[in-house]
């Protein structure tokens, strides 16, 4: 490749591309809770030119991924540290939406609601497995965690409550990697109010759905809370 191919590259390198791999260094812990971003080394990082990393850093700041760092004289963004009170409001927005969603789930006709809860179960038992701690995976546990939520949200949310659902979700993925990493004695708990979850949708009870929903990321909230304030928030200032 050429230096004048190089730069169209980095030219033309799309903002929703940038801002998928910076929200990934980020949630990953790559880019770490606290720690301050310079445009130009992010975008010599990634092989692009400022103006995409630019918009990315708005876009990250919006939903809370990305604050300003109050020391400085300069302002300059910083990876939003971790804390118990930001962990505990996503969690219970998003218990909140998809209480909402499991609602509607158990509202479903019976076998479409059968089959549903037959597939909750299947990626619950997954999920027990994948927790036990000779077989513990980090990244396979959330991504079964996120499957069994996303499974019900999909099968009987409007596309409002989707909206939402996708605008709110992602922002609580950095506390529940955490979660899955901290908590491998709590993760057994954690399957047995997914269990919960896919009875109450089985037997059509809406209101017993929802509460299902909210219990399990309420609780999440409160055993993550615990241990966050036993190990410290992370890049707190």
């Amino acid at each position: 490749m050429t230096p004048t191919t190089r730069l169209k590259a980095r030219r033309n390198a799309r903002p929703e591309q940038v801002y998928q791999k910076l929200r990934s260094l980020i949630v990953r812990g790559q880019l770490a809770p606290g720690q301050r971003i310079v445009e130009t080394d992010v975008a010599d990082r990634l092989g692009v030119s400022r103006t995409p990393v630019r918009g990315a850093l708005q876009r990250l700041g919006q939903e809370g991924y990305i604050v300003e760092s109050p020391r400085l004289q300069q302002s300059r963004p910083t990876v939003a540290p971790m804390t118990r009170e930001d962990a505990r409001e996503l969690f219970h927005i998003v218990a909140e939406v998809e209480g909402l969603a499991a609602r509607f789930a158990a509202a479903l006709p019976n076998a479409d609601r059968i089959a549903l809860a037959r597939e909750l179960t299947r990626i619950n038992d997954e999920f027990r497995r994948a927790s036990r701690p000779r077989d513990h995976d980090h990244d396979r546990v959330w991504e079964l965690d996120e499957l069994f939520h996303r499974r019900y949200v999909e099968a009987a949310a409007g596309p409002r409550l989707i909206a939402l659902h996708d605008m709110v979700k992602p922002q609580a993925e950095r506390y529940e990697r955490l979660y899955v990493s901290l908590l491998h004695a709590d993760l057994a708990v954690s399957a047995t109010e997914h269990a919960d979850i896919a009875r109450c949708i089985r037997s059509g009870d809406a209101d017993a759905a929802q509460r299902s929903v909210q219990r399990n990321w309420r609780n999440a909230a409160d055993r993550l809370g615990a241990v966050i304030e036993t190990v410290g928030e992370r890049g707190a200032w």
